[in-house]
Parts: C-alpha cells; structure tokens; sequence
C-alpha cells in the first residue's frame, strides 16, 4: 500500500517496539517522525535505517510527559509535510513496585510518564490529526494478567486505554480512528533486561502458541490500524499477545 505525502509520528520510536512500528510505517509510504526523549544517537540509526530503504523520516527530540515539548513535537510534526495523519503513542516506562505507602513515588512516575504522557499526546493528535487519520497507543496486556507488583504500571495503562475510548467519542464526525494496540511479552531489550532464562521461558508458555512476540508483530497490527484496512475498527483496545491473556 502506498500513503505518500502522508505523516506519521510514533513516539518513543529510539528503538524496541516504537522502532519497529516506525520503520513499518515508513515502508508503508509514511514519512515518519521519530519521537525520543534521551537517545538521540539511536533514533538517529532508526531514521539512517528508514533512509536505506528509501523511506523518509525525521528524528524529533521530546519529552512526552512535558506539555511546552509535546506542543512543539506537534508544530514541528504537522510543519513538515502540512499534515499530520497518524499518531502512534508507544513512549512510555515499566517498573514493579507493591501496593503499598513506600511505592507512592514510584505510583507518582508512573502516572507522570504514562498517563499524563498520553493525555498530552492524544490532546494534541485531537487537535492536528487530519480527516481519515488515526491515532493509536500502546497499552498492555499485563492489565488482564494482574501480577503481583504491578499495580502502578497497570493502574496507568488502564488509565490510557479509558482516554483512548473516551477520545474516540468526542472526535464524533471527525473521520478519526482512536485505538489501542496492548502487547504481551514482547523479545526487546527491554523485556530481556533482568530476566533469567527461566522467567522468560515462563512467560513465553503462558501463551498457547508457547513463544515471545516480535517488536514487527505488534508493527504489523499498528499499520493495519494506521491504513485502510483498519477504518472501521474504533475505539477499540487490540490484545495482541499470541492468547497470552
């Protein structure tokens, strides 16, 4: 499919899942802007990736949880082609910490990061997403596992999917899809970091197809939601996670 002269912006796109979403898109015929907050270097590799395919994208440093720096991510997003068509909110942070009165700091970065984060994001991709566009966010599918020491990650996440369904209501004859895409475990670096074997083969057989997803896997559900195919899927939050939950 070809959607030439058309902008995407998926933040936290440095690398793992937003990388892959990023590079997707751009084989899709997006120009991309490729959102980070500190990593400058690897989102300048993805956008070096993009080029050697023939793609086009561009590497826009931000912080989402700051609302003066997700304003001008948008200006300078909407400014480059005229137009701005997608919007994919993968930036986000993990970390466990109990349910308990030590982990409120912890409880308090990841509303800050998570979901005041996507509420900056989503305001602004209300406001400049074109007609026929889309917006989408990353969620997670360790919302319907529940583990233990979860709770302010999963308590945020949750918190992102009730704006994505409320966001798609009031954007009511506009033309604009509004969605969810929630992976399961997913082979990045970031899963990886400070899992034994062990943990990961666990984890890995939760699922009946008994394997990890692939950063490209969770790409691929994000560009049909991103594209025609996806038109008439709204407000929706999309498992995908291989029937991990």
């Amino acid at each position: 499919m070809s959607h030439s002269h058309k902008t995407a912006l998926v933040t936290g796109a440095s690398r793992g899942i937003g990388r892959a979403i990023a590079e997707r898109l751009a084989l899709d015929g997006f120009t991309v802007i490729v959102n980070y907050q500190g990593s400058k270097a690897k989102a300048e590799e993805v956008v070096a990736s993009i080029e050697a395919k023939n793609g086009r994208a561009v590497a826009i440093q931000a912080d989402i949880a700051d609302a003066n720096d997700v304003t001008a991510l948008f200006n300078a997003a909407v400014a480059l082609n005229g137009r701005l068509d997608v919007v994919v909110h993968n930036a986000g942070a993990i970390s466990t910490a109990p349910i308990a009165l030590d982990s409120l700091v912890e409880m308090d970065r990841m509303l800050h990061v998570n979901l005041r984060g996507a509420f900056l994001v989503l305001a602004q991709a209300a406001q400049h997403v074109a007609s026929g566009g889309s917006i989408i966010a990353l969620s997670s599918s360790v919302i319907a596992k529940s583990f233990p020491g979860y709770g302010p990650y999963i308590a945020s996440k949750a918190g992102v999917e009730g704006l994505v369904r409320v966001l798609a209501n009031e954007l009511r004859g506009k033309n604009i899809t509004v969605n969810a895409v929630a992976p399961g475990p997913v082979g990045t670096d970031l899963f990886y970091e400070g899992k034994s074997d062990e943990l990961v083969d666990t984890l890995a057989h939760q699922s009946p197809l008994e394997r990890i997803g692939t950063p490209e896997e969770i790409a691929g559900v994000v560009a049909m939601l991103a594209g025609p195919d996806g038109r008439w899927v709204n407000a929706q939050i999309v498992r995908t996670n291989g029937g991990f939950a």
